[in-house]
């Protein structure tokens, strides 16, 4: 069993390291000009139109009550609370707020004054101990057939590598490893290590096609995104530390969910050379030594927040696929800008992540596409709760239209 990771902020830890002090949150907060450009990007603004859900009326709340100016108010918490943390805003803002840490900061504040609640408690204890995690994932794996509905608060996970179930599984083309040359690891992060063991077989297979070895890191860690958005900081850069660590020595590691890359990215940060590359664009920069076999399939794509305004892979991710021979790629846009998952939202407020998916699956119900491809973990479990169709990261259904001896 895998200790508790120490929820203290270790020395020289990456991310927010100011403890959530006023001055530090009215230093990013005074950078807003009010001008409202942000308003028409944002998915809380969009569904209610109410001031106060958007990135500006936000940004005043937490500006308000770190001045004491006006005390906190439940109704205030929540307009806090439902922020998707898409980071929309930031994309569009002319004056260069970051949000993305003005929320993690607001939040942070949130925390010492208002206790979390027992999900978000137990959710973050587990997602930092990934030993308990595994066994409860796999534990849910075998029981899901016979668990009431209600209790399907995620979508099944994939068998256990070495299990009956798993090596009855189609293999794509398989490649391979190679004995020497360039040599990656994968961020494997808590969730995806259960949830992502096929995407990290197909993963492996495309580095084989490139005469690339993947390399196995034990004792990672939750890349700490979900502490971070729910306001536990400490919690957040004790994980950063823990991956700083289980990577030393590493030269190169990518990332496979876009909701993780920025948080293991920060944590092993080096001068000069980034260490951290998404994989989607990593592999998208060596296309020209893949080779796919004709594919006539019409999938659909959705592009998730997280690399659309945080990682920027989006065209990475489209040149690769335009690389697969007939195949037709429809892009998932309805909607109010962003699936509903959210981090730990789809799990705290069920009903309204579900409103926000709603559009995305109507869409592909009617794209006539046989397979759903999205780039992020938390995306794709969303996405799959609500009953469409499979539900692939892209690199998995890359991997699966490799061309035989496509190795170069």
């Amino acid at each position: 069993m895998s200790p508790p990771v120490a929820l203290a902020a270790p020395a020289g830890s990456t991310g927010p390291r100011d403890g959530g002090r006023p001055d530090a949150l009215l230093a990013l907060a005074d950078r807003c000009v009010q001008c409202g450009l942000c308003l028409p990007s944002c998915p809380t603004y969009g569904r209610s139109a109410l001031e106060s859900e958007s990135p500006r009326g936000r940004i005043a709340l937490a500006r308000a009550w770190a001045l004491e100016t006006i005390p906190p108010s439940p109704a205030g918490e929540t307009h806090l609370d439902q922020c998707l943390g898409c980071r929309r805003c930031e994309a569009v803002c002319p004056a260069g707020v970051e949000y993305g840490h003005l929320l993690v900061l607001a939040r942070q504040r949130q925390r010492d004054r208002r206790p979390p609640g027992w999900l978000e408690r137990v959710v973050l204890a587990l997602a930092a101990r990934p030993a308990w995690l595994r066994r409860l994932l796999r534990t849910y794996q075998r029981l899901y057939g016979v668990l009431p509905a209600r209790l399907h608060l995620l979508a099944r996970p994939p068998p256990a590598p070495g299990s009956p179930a798993a090596d009855r599984a189609p293999a794509s083309n398989q490649h391979p490893t190679p004995a020497g040359g360039e040599r990656v690891a994968l961020f494997s992060g808590c969730v995806a290590d259960v949830y992502e063991a096929p995407l990290r077989r197909a993963v492996t297979r495309l580095c084989a096609a490139l005469d690339v070895a993947v390399v196995s890191v034990p004792r990672q860690a939750c890349c700490g995104s979900l502490h971070a958005h729910a306001g536990d900081v400490p919690a957040s850069q004790a994980l950063q530390a823990t991956n700083r660590a289980a990577f030393d020595g590493v030269a190169t590691v990518l990332s496979l969910a876009t909701g993780c890359h920025e948080a293991v990215a920060q944590a092993l940060a080096t001068p000069g050379t980034p260490r951290v590359h998404d994989a989607s664009a990593w592999i998208a920069a060596r296309a020209d030594r893949l080779d796919f076999q004709p594919t006539p399939l019409r999938v659909a794509l959705h592009l998730p927040c997280t690399q659309r305004n945080v990682v920027g892979s989006v065209d990475d991710l489209r040149r690769l696929l335009r690389n697969v021979p007939q195949l037709e790629v429809v892009e998932l846009d309805a909607g109010l800008g962003c699936c509903g998952a959210a981090g730990l939202q789809m799990l705290r407020d069920p009903a309204t992540a579900a409103e926000y998916r709603a559009p995305l699956l109507d869409q592909f119900a009617r794209s006539g596409a046989q397979l759903l491809l999205s780039a992020n973990i938390g995306c794709r479990l969303h996405l799959a709760g609500g009953g469409a169709a499979p539900v692939l990261h892209p690199l998995e259904f890359l991997a699966s239209a490799l061309a035989a001896g496509a190795s170069h």
